[in-house]
């Protein structure tokens, strides 16, 4: 079969980094980023916590092939801000909201158990 490893789907190989950034030379405050090993999840999650930043005017995402195991997140911003800072400040928001998310959920385990 030609289908590749299941692993491969998941595991950055050795010298690919994780996440890499190309600044746009025809747009002014635009880039691409391409992020290794993700698919519709996170390319969602992270276009709609972008698109909730006033400074982002455009963010969007697509995976190049079904058998490359890969996103190009787009990201667009307002002169004020730069699409690394709204980069960086999308993962910091979504890592806060997902701990919150996480320690609701272990307080409502803990006391649906008591």
């Amino acid at each position: 079969m030609n289908a590749p490893d299941r692993y491969e789907r998941f595991v950055v190989p050795e010298g690919v980094s994780k996440v890499s950034y190309e600044r746009d030379t025809k747009i002014i405050n635009a880039a691409s980023f391409t992020v290794e090993r993700e698919d519709h999840t996170i390319g969602n999650i992270l276009r709609m916590q972008l698109h909730r930043d006033e400074n982002v005017l455009f963010a969007g995402y697509k995976l190049p092939h079904p058998l490359q195991y890969k996103i190009l997140l787009r990201i667009h911003t307002a002169s004020q801000s730069s699409p690394m800072q709204a980069y960086n400040q999308a993962i910091n928001d979504l890592d806060k909201e997902l701990d919150h998310l996480k320690n609701e959920f272990e307080a409502e385990l803990e006391s649906g158990l008591s």
